[in-house]
């Protein structure tokens, strides 16, 4: 009503995902009789088809779940360690790695879809890659978003000459100018993902296919070997949790980076946010700072064991950072890296939120790093591969450098959120660092200020950069802004109302009825769907 996206709720499941074509997959499955694991596979294959600059089968991504009949939440971590051939001293900055074979972290997309499937799914893969192989095969039309980024993204791949041979039939042979309803084909995926699902995860991970993304990554100067291919193996992990406003937010432990988000709520929960003007100046300032402060702990202390997760996370550290927070005294620090980045993150992301009637509640997030990530698609088999060793600290000095056979610190953070030990909530964003900033902005919207979860989601985001500065959506009221300024952030307004640069979120609630309540971003192609 009155312009608004309406509520939309269901009682037998619900899929959100970043494009309306992969949120149906996912619901197809659902009404098929597949579960909530299974239509994360399909969601995510498919959106592999639709938002191909986003995401796919040669990315790396993380899921959080409640799994209702073991009652307890549980972590799949498919993000891969870095090749343990990787040559990083080879470089001295970031930008040496945004495109090329050199870019490439070991796919590990595909072996958590099949595992979520395999462990806990209830459909064959045949079914569950269906709906993504259509799309792939017979072609669907873009819509506005797709557009804008194949405008914005695919030529800049295509004028790389060593990658362009590869890329230009596979992602521009139908036009030269995207338009909204031009049909994008991909018989190479659609082959490629019927293969898998005839032969399984291992077709990549030490099959035929996984040769010929070997051979043509190491053709290219790529030094990723099937030994690493066939070590890409998922790893179930526990959650790691902290209490906000009565709820338990649950979510990947390090090497994700998710826990930035965590100290951020703790650091808030010391100030009562709800008494404040929604979007006034107090309510941003604090929470800006929040930000700002649990960013630079972050980056301090990457990939910290357990006993300093804990201390970080400790009463006695949270009230430090909350004494700093109110003393009202200027905040400048690094929200992305060690060392200040050389401009905008173009990280291209998706999330997707879904659960079912048996009670299972699943957010996945998964990406390419940057907009057709490494720009490398093996000839063939209409796979996109990653960037992700952009995403590693390659800086000189820093203390977070990253290694040959790391871990690699990932700034994703899907969230089930738990009350009384019942699920309530699964919320995820793409966003790069942004993730850790938006998501908390989005929990305090939602359970500080009581706005309905899809309100939430819609209400103007900020993102935090290097030093002191901030961008946010032009929706703020421009006094707030200019008092923010006087405040000491150096702060400006996106040209834009809504803007991609802080996310494109997907959340999917329990309300106390038991029904299903799904929201979906609209700064991207976001969208619910029911089986």
């Amino acid at each position: 009503m009155h312009g608004k996206r309406p509520t939309i709720s269901s009682l037998h499941g619900m899929v959100t995902a970043a494009h309306p074509l992969a949120a149906q997959a996912g619901a197809q499955v659902l009404a098929s009789g597949g579960n909530a694991f299974d239509a994360a596979a399909a969601t995510a294959a498919a959106l592999n088809v639709v938002e191909p600059f986003m995401s796919g089968l040669g990315g790396q991504g993380l899921a959080t779940m409640w799994v209702a009949a073991e009652k307890r939440i549980r972590i799949l971590d498919f993000v891969p360690r870095v090749p343990a051939s990787f040559p990083a001293d080879r470089f001295t900055q970031r930008s040496d790695l945004e495109r090329g074979a050199l870019a490439v972290g070991t796919p590990g997309n595909l072996a958590g879809w099949c595992t979520l499937v395999e462990t806990y799914g209830a459909k064959p893969l045949k079914d569950v890659f269906a709906g993504a192989i259509a799309l792939a095969a017979d072609g669907f039309p873009l819509a506005e978003f797709g557009v804008h980024e194949f405008n914005e993204q695919a030529h800049l791949v295509a004028a790389i000459p060593d990658l362009a041979p590869s890329f230009v039939p596979n992602y521009l042979s139908s036009f030269t100018t995207a338009s909204v309803g031009a049909i994008l084909r991909q018989p190479d995926l659609a082959r490629t993902l019927t293969e898998i699902a005839a032969h399984g995860a291992g077709h990549l991970y030490g099959g035929a296919l996984g040769e010929k993304v070997i051979a043509h990554l190491q053709s290219l100067g790529g030094t990723m070997t099937m030994a690493d291919l066939i070590g890409a193996k998922p790893v179930w992990r526990e959650p790691l949790s902290a209490s906000y406003r009565g709820l338990t937010i649950n979510m990947p432990p390090p090497a994700c980076e998710g826990f930035q988000m965590l100290l951020t709520l703790r650091i808030l929960e010391g100030f009562d946010l709800g008494k404040l003007p929604h979007n006034g100046v107090e309510h941003l300032d604090l929470v800006y700072r929040a930000i700002r402060l649990a960013a630079g702990v972050r980056i301090a202390s990457n990939n910290p064991s357990p006993e300093k997760l804990a201390e970080l996370l400790s009463d006695g550290h949270i009230e430090t950072l909350r004494a700093r927070v109110a003393d009202g005294k200027p905040i400048t620090g690094p929200t992305e890296q060690w060392t200040p980045t050389d401009g905008e993150d173009p990280a291209h992301t998706t999330s997707l939120s879904i659960a079912d009637s048996q009670g299972n509640l699943i957010c996945v997030t998964q990406s390419l790093g940057s907009p057709f990530g490494s720009g490398v698609v093996v000839p063939g088999t209409g796979i996109c591969l990653n960037n992700f060793l952009y995403w590693a600290d390659v800086q000189p000095g820093s203390p977070n450098r990253t290694k040959p056979g790391d871990l690699l610190p990932m700034c994703m953070a899907p969230t089930i959120s738990t009350r009384d030990g019942k699920p309530v909530l699964a919320l995820g964003t793409p966003g790069s660092y942004g993730i850790l900033q938006t998501q908390a902005q989005a929990m305090v919207h939602h359970v500080d200020f009581g706005l309905a979860l899809q309100d939430a989601i819609e209400a103007p985001r900020a993102r935090l950069w290097d030093g002191r500065f901030i961008e946010v959506e032009n929706r703020i009221d421009p006094q707030v802004i200019a008092a923010l300024r006087e405040r000491g952030h150096d702060i400006h307004a996106f040209q834009e109302g809504w803007t991609m640069k802080v996310g494109g979120m997907q959340a999917v609630a329990i309300a106390p009825s038991g029904a299903f309540v799904g929201a979906a971003d609209p700064r991207r192609d976001g969208y619910v769907a029911t089986p």
